[in-house]
């Protein structure tokens, strides 16, 4: 006697299986059958885009591969925010856009920061590499089991995204400004490497922004500065979003410092 999977597969214009997820609508488990498109489509943009940056950065073209990284960036903010708006979020959705950052922000970043001046420092280039890489597959990880159990207004440990901007965005100038790749360079590209990697994997917090609601107003002077903003990434994008990426990084390390005194006293009190 055949199953309903089988006789599903048998009735299948191709030999493969449809989706399946469990879902709880109404407070009962329901079976949803497919996928959203929308969402996937941007998360299959975003794992396009880190895709050819690698392709990029191999072939020693760091201004694409910095442009490839800047828009998996863009459209990995969309994918869950374009989910959230439209109610299609799902658990494969979920994966999905975690494998597609490993991909864009893991792998990717690692490969190009190598061909451009890793690879120079031999084995410990790509140990620099590998730090970051794995660095990034830890973040994913911990951030994927922490779903639903953080505050949600800010993340634990740099988000690759902008671990990958940071290092990324560091060839990007570089490359820009044809810095010849010297020992001292190497080794300082690969300290940025490593540490953005341990940035990663600290307990440093960094405000999220999901508070922020689009469906919702603004001041007319938030506008204004998004504005200028724009304007002034247009006019140097390289050093502009490198900077921005610097600047963002080390606000996890100066709140931990700020809050350090409080927490020091609250166990001091506590003893």
């Amino acid at each position: 006697m055949q199953s309903e999977s089988d006789k599903d597969q048998e009735g299948s214009l191709f030999p493969i299986d449809e989706h399946e997820e469990l879902v709880s609508e109404g407070g009962q488990k329901v079976r949803r059958r497919g996928i959203y498109l929308l969402p996937n489509l941007l998360t299959l943009g975003a794992l396009f885009a880190g895709f050819y940056a690698i392709i990029a950065g191999m072939a020693g073209n760091f201004n694409e591969a910095g442009w490839a990284i800047m828009i998996a960036a863009v459209l990995d903010g969309l994918d869950g925010r374009v989910a959230r708006l439209t109610n299609t979020q799902s658990a494969f959705g979920a994966q999905f856009d975690s494998l597609s950052d490993m991909v864009s922000f893991g792998v990717a970043p690692a490969l190009i920061v190598f061909s451009w001046a890793l690879s120079s420092l031999g084995e410990a280039g790509w140990a620099a590499s590998f730090i970051y890489m794995s660095c990034a597959a830890l973040r994913l990880a911990r951030f994927n089991v922490q779903l639903g159990t953080v505050d949600k207004r800010f993340f634990v440990g740099l988000q690759s995204p902008v671990a990958a901007g940071l290092v990324t965005f560091a060839v990007w100038v570089g490359s820009k400004y044809q810095i010849e790749i010297t020992p001292t360079i190497a080794f300082l590209t690969a300290l940025l490497t490593s540490f953005t990697g341990m940035l990663m994997i600290s307990n440093f917090r960094y405000y999220s922004f999901k508070e922020i609601h689009f469906r919702g107003t603004v001041p007319y002077v938030v506008f204004l500065l998004v504005l200028v903003l724009l304007v002034v990434i247009a006019q140097s994008p390289h050093e502009v979003l490198f900077s921005m990426c610097v600047l963002y990084a080390c606000t996890g390390p100066f709140i931990w410092l700020y809050r350090l005194p409080k927490t020091k006293a609250r166990k001091s009190g506590d003893h």
